[in-house]
């Protein structure tokens, strides 16, 4: 006797546009995002990587290896949680973190630097245009967590203001 399956058949269910996925891994690959996701006609589909590389397909011993190199590299300090920090600038849009206005040119500010409110610290590129990043209050720039050119997500810690 056959078994009924547990869901009754409905309308064809849309096919798995592969075409689509594959686009929106190379722009992945392009921009430098992690993730990306299209809703199209009620399909959504959503494309994400680790920027950590734990998606990477070393054997466990590479790993384990791996991972104890770091331990021993790694000084033994109180961890920093930048999110957490009251100082944190973090990015409003994804983008390209630019620390000057233009290539070569000298940044806005370096560790130490002196802001007021409302003085741009870098630049975020995004959809070629450029966005600039103003202190949300006055203080010292204690650290910058980005490089320059460095593609950025929305909420990622950018530099801490005391």
């Amino acid at each position: 006797m056959a078994r009924k399956s547990a869901r009754p058949p409905t309308e064809a269910t849309p096919a798995i546009d592969s075409g689509a996925i594959r686009e929106l891994a190379k722009l992945l690959d392009e921009t430098g995002l992690t993730e990306i996701e299209l809703r199209r006609d009620g399909a959504l589909i959503r494309v994400a990587r680790n920027p950590h590389g734990g998606g990477s397909r070393a054997r466990p011993a590479e790993v384990a290896e791996s991972a104890d190199a770091a331990a021993i590299a790694a000084p033994v300090t109180a961890s920093f949680e930048p999110a957490q920090h009251p100082g944190l600038v973090a990015s409003p849009m994804v983008g390209t973190a630019y620390r000057g206005p233009a290539p070569g040119a000298r940044p806005y500010v370096d560790i130490g630097s002196e802001v007021k409110v409302g003085e741009t610290l870098l630049i975020i590129e995004a959809m070629k245009t450029m966005n600039q990043i103003p202190a949300p209050r006055a203080g010292t720039v204690t650290q910058i967590l980005v490089e320059d050119g460095q593609p950025v997500e929305y909420g990622e810690p950018l530099m801490i203001v005391e």
